[in-house]
């Protein structure tokens, strides 16, 4: 049913990737995070079964807001042929976040205040706690879809590293699956 289907919606933010062996594409986005993707099962066709990606534009629900995306709304996204999984991320990026040139007193380049240095990883966020402690939270995720160790560098001196949740609360599950460690050099 119409019901059953639409349950199966995947939540993206920036890009979407769909690919087979030697080939892919990705679908970037700057304002829309629900996507379907689907495969046809038609028995008639011959060769490879189509994929369709579809994306919720709005949804407009009636609860808890009943004015949720109603009114005027401006859509921007493109389609990367060609892309493997790190073009996908790297144009869904570069469609989001272009490049700003920043006027500042005799400084040529500011350097950032968390990068990575060896890992498939990437800073997704950086902010200072909520709680206004004058802690920094750092987000990094691994886009790839893969494992492995990540060195992180700072601009700043590190006092303690923790592994925590979105509300900022220690995540002793995720702290067992991803041990830290910080080098005082």
């Amino acid at each position: 049913t119409g019901w059953d289907a639409a349950q199966f919606e995947a939540f993206a933010h920036r890009w979407l990737h769909v690919g087979e062996p030697g080939y892919g594409a990705a679908l970037v986005s700057s304002t829309t995070y629900g996507h379907d993707v689907t495969r046809s099962t038609s028995g008639e066709r011959r060769g490879p079964s189509p994929t369709t990606v579809r994306l919720t534009l709005a949804r407009s629900p009636r609860f808890p807001d009943p004015d949720t995306d109603r009114g005027r709304h401006t859509f921007h996204y493109g389609l990367v042929a060609g892309a493997d999984v790190p073009a996908a991320v790297e144009q869904g990026y570069a469609f989001n976040l272009p490049p700003r040139r920043v006027d500042g007193a005799g400084v040529d380049e500011v350097a950032p205040v968390v990068r990575v240095l060896e890992g498939p990883a990437l800073v997704e966020a950086v902010k200072l706690a909520e709680d206004r402690g004058g802690d920094v939270v750092v987000r990094v995720y691994e886009p790839y879809g893969g494992r492995g160790g990540v060195v992180l560098e700072t601009g700043f001196d590190l006092g303690d590293v923790r592994v925590t949740d979105l509300h900022e609360q220690d995540d002793e599950v995720a702290a067992g699956l991803a041990p830290l460690a910080v080098d005082g050099n």
